[in-house]
Order: C-alpha cells, then sequence, then structure tokens
C-alpha cells in the first residue's frame, strides 16, 4: 500500500482543485472520488433509476461499468462525460445516489485499489473515516456556506451554466444536509485530521498550508 493524503469536506470548500495541486506538487496520483460518484451516478440517471431503488436492482444498475480517468478527461463506459459530470444536476443526484449502500459498495475496492502500488491524494467525504481510516496524512477542508457557494457560482458561470448565487446557496446546503444525515458514510471529520478553513484563504495559501503540515 502506498502513502495516502485523505483530504476530506464538504461540497465547494475547494478539495479537488487543492488535492490535484498537491498530488502535482508531491508526485503522487490524484484519486478524483467525486468523479466517481458523479459518474455512477449519471449512469443510474440514464438507467432511469429511481431514488428510492433498492439495494439489488441498484447493484444490478451498476454491474458491468466501467469509469476511467485519461489526460484529466473522464470515461464512462468508454465514452467522455467529463462535462456532463459537472453540471450542477449530476452533483445533486451524485449526493442522493452516494447515500446508497450498493454505490459505496462498489467504489470502496475501486478507491482502495488505487493506493496498493501508488501514492496517492484522495478527496471526498469519507476518505480519513471509512475509505482509508489508516491514511498517511488526513485534512478536513471546510469553509463558509456562502465562500462555497460564491466558488460553485463561479465554477458553473465559468462553464457556461446559468445558475444564480441563491441557487448555488441552498445546492450546498442540500448537499451538505444529504451528506452530513445519511446513514452509510456521513460527511464528518475524521478525529485525526487536521482541519483547514479555506473561507478567505486562496488556492495557493490552502496548498501551502497542507505541505507545510506534511513536512512536520
Amino acid at each position: 500500500m502506498g502513502k495516502v493524503i485523505a483530504i476530506d469536506g464538504p461540497s465547494g470548500a475547494g478539495k479537488s482543485s487543492v488535492s490535484k495541486a498537491i498530488a502535482e506538487k508531491l508526485g503522487f496520483q490524484f484519486l478524483d472520488t467525486g468523479a466517481l460518484y458523479r459518474a455512477i451516478a449519471l449512469h443510474l440517471r440514464r438507467k432511469e433509476l429511481s431514488d428510492d431503488a433498492l439495494y439489488d436492482e441498484t447493484s444490478n444498475a451498476i454491474k458491468g461499468i466501467t469509469i476511467a480517468f485519461s489526460n484529466d478527461r473522464v470515461f464512462l463506459n468508454g465514452k467522455d462525460v467529463s462535462d456532463a459530470i459537472r453540471t450542477t444536476e449530476a452533483g445533486h443526484y451524485a449526493s442522493i445516489f452516494s447515500a446508497k449502500k450498493a454505490v459505496r459498495d462498489a467504489l470502496l475496492s475501486i478507491q482502495r485499489d488505487a493506493a496498493v502500488n501508488h501514492d496517492v491524494v484522495a478527496e471526498g467525504r469519507d476518505m480519513g473515516t471509512v475509505v482509508f481510516p489508516d491514511a498517511w496524512k488526513k485534512f478536513y477542508l471546510d469553509a463558509s456556506e456562502e465562500g462555497r457557494a460564491k466558488r460553485r457560482y463561479d465554477q458553473l458561470q465559468g462553464k457556461g451554466v446559468e445558475i444564480t448565487i441563491e441557487e448555488a446557496l441552498n445546492d450546498v446546503r442540500e448537499r451538505d444536509l444529504r451528506d452530513s444525515k445519511r446513514d452509510i458514510a456521513p460527511l464528518k471529520k475524521a478525529d485525526d485530521a487536521i482541519c483547514i478553513d479555506s473561507t478567505f484563504l486562496s488556492l495557493d495559501e490552502v496548498v501551502e498550508k497542507i505541505l507545510s503540515c506534511i513536512d512536520e
């Protein structure tokens, strides 16, 4: 097993950008778990699976699915879905379907296998608590609701997605509620994780803080 840096936190805290930058600086691989859940959610929506589908039905719908990463692009069953999984709708359903045991069971081994032969930076909601409880380093990246909504708004606006700041804020609040209240692997800070508030910090400042903690 390689070294694992687990970075958890709520939606919009900047986990993906920070994790990718940390991985590049340290020569680790970046495990984009958010993309995994979004890709599965997209797949299940295309299968017209209902939100209240039972375990067996969900498991059967996932069976045989392939998710691959190449040159910062995400491929679902061989097709590029990089843009499709970054919509507000995809994020919404990723949060919903991530609460299903069948989905988490399917992705658990995929995530852990990524660190068998490589050093990885893994970002998500339960990296330090469930997927990699013995991770080499653990961080919890947080930010205010307003700060996270603004990041989400800017991100989607930059991609040409029509959204208001109010809609972005409501989306953040709804996802926080689902992620923290779900029965399976709820969002929470690992007891041994270092907490960093990114509300008033730039990407570079957050990266520097994490690298300093790692050096220590």
